[in-house]
């Protein structure tokens, strides 16, 4: 039996959207085990001096549960 997990989270990124969202898979495989997908929720971002300087990306992150940890 397969049991999947989805969390949402934001990443960050001075560059783009793009490596926005890597960057919060990047931090998030650190603590996370078997993720197995991403779903981009929004992007958002900050401007300073009409220009973008803070990229944000939310996404959700999807991971299988360990069936050791089912109980």
């Amino acid at each position: 039996m397969t049991v999947v997990k989805v969390i949402e989270i934001i990443g960050e990124s001075t560059k783009s959207w793009e490596e926005a969202a890597q960057n919060a898979v990047k931090v998030a495989r650190k603590s996370l085990r078997n993720l197995i997908g991403v779903d981009v929720v929004s992007m958002t971002g900050s401007i300073k001096d009409d220009k973008i300087v803070q990229y944000r990306t939310t996404v959700k992150v999807a991971f299988r549960i360990e069936e050791s940890k089912l109980g």
